[in-house]
């Protein structure tokens, strides 16, 4: 009897507890690997000299590795398999961590970031693919379980945001390589599940379709996803310098990050009846426009409460996004041309959040305050929003009707 549930298939034993242990590795990858920089960013810049648009650099690189690693993710799963792609990606970023930690160089930071980018896409874009087999092979739970995967990089944030500003305040200035040792040493222990159970799969991963894809009539919402990618990594990258820039201790730090990362959680029931229209780009313009506003308000006060509530309506949204990208290719797009069209949201947010972060550092640079940074990220979104409200529903071929 034991043997017998040895050769189950992966996708029959537990799903929700396999899924959640899939999900690390977008815990290691995007929660911690991308994410907690913006935690030890200001600590780093002063403690190594960089200017906004050096601090800002360091994530865009790691955008640069993100894109790269997603756009060569399929090939990778089809040579390596997906407990390679998978274990591999995620002990890359722990490398890359490590790296972090290890020194001050700006060369050698700047690759280890690229490196993270590039494994944390491999095992985000490969445990999301064997976390969708796996929620297909039981529909009646299918939404459910696939939303567990996308709680991974939440959890990172909340995690993060416990230990990274505690720990700067406990060292004290320049103890920034000290939070990276803490957080490669919690991703490690975060890392041991995914090499204790059994990742295999009968699901092939199909190669990209060939199907004829129009870009002319989805460019507004390829511009507006471009916005998307360009605002929300700004706010991510800066905010938590604003936040202390302000006054704010580790608590207040610690607090504002973990409500971002804890709104993950709601996210599926929050927007469960927006994400459900079928109405071209409306669905993104309404969780994009909320975005904005998240974005906006540290700019009408910085009283603590105000920043919770930016952080709450911000990390709501933010994570939905994507799933509603993902529901217009399903809505709007035949299945065949599905790969096609989920590379070109991918070219065109990658491009998007590898401009924004040095974009708006070089901006902090000039006028000398983060306030500008916030309000160009909120600008961004907010004309995401507008461009998202204009696409219209794709008809057959590709056609607008």
């Amino acid at each position: 009897m034991h043997a017998a549930q040895d050769r189950r298939p992966l996708s029959d034993a537990h799903p929700a507890r396999l899924i959640l242990i899939l999900s690390l590795a977008a815990t290691v990858g995007l929660g911690i690997g991308r994410f907690a920089y913006a935690l030890v960013l200001p600590d780093m810049r002063e403690s190594l000299g960089w200017s906004y648009s050096a601090a800002g650099f360091m994530n865009t690189i790691n955008a640069v590795g993100y894109l790269l690693g997603a756009l060569a993710a399929s090939r990778l799963i089809r040579r390596v398999g997906w407990s390679a792609a998978i274990r591999g990606g995620t002990l890359a970023c722990l490398a890359a961590l490590a790296t972090c930690a290890l020194t001050g160089n700006f060369a050698a930071l700047s690759l280890a970031r690229l490196v993270l980018g590039i494994g944390a896409a491999a095992g985000f874009v490969a445990g999301g693919a064997l976390a969708a087999n796996i929620a297909q092979s039981h529909p009646e739970r299918a939404n459910f379980l696939l939303s567990l995967y996308y709680a991974g990089p939440g959890v990172g944030i909340l995690a993060s945001g416990l230990i990274a500003p505690f720990t700067l305040q406990w060292f004290g200035p320049g103890s920034w390589w000290i939070v990276w040792w803490a957080l490669t040493l919690l991703s490690a222990a975060m890392t041991v599940p995914l090499f204790v159970i059994r990742i295999e799969s009968t699901a092939r991963f199909a190669e990209a379709s060939r199907a004829a894809f129009a870009l002319p009539p989805v460019l507004i919402y390829l511009a507006a996803y471009f916005l998307f990618g360009a605002g929300y990594i700004a706010y991510m990258t800066f905010m938590i310098a604003y936040v202390r820039d302000g006054g704010g201790d580790a608590t207040a730090q610690a607090a504002f990050w973990g409500l971002i990362g804890a709104s993950a959680f709601v996210t599926p029931w929050v927007w469960r009846r927006v994400l459900a229209l079928d109405r071209g780009g409306l669905a993104t313009a309404i969780i994009l426009g909320t975005n904005a506003i998240g974005a906006g308000l540290p700019m009408l006060g910085h009283s603590t409460a105000w920043l919770a509530v930016s952080a709450v309506v911000f990390g709501v949204a933010f994570f939905a996004v994507v799933n509603s990208t993902t529901a217009f290719v399903r809505f709007n797009y035949p299945h065949e041309e599905w790969p096609t069209a989920i590379a070109a949201m991918t070219v065109s947010f990658g491009v998007g959040q590898t401009l924004g972060p040095i974009v708006v550092g070089a901006i902090t640079d000039v006028l000398g305050s983060l306030s500008y940074a916030l309000n160009v990220s909120a600008a961004l979104l907010a004309l995401g929003a507008l461009l998202s409200l204009l696409q219209r529903k794709v008809g057959p071929k590709g056609s607008v009707p």
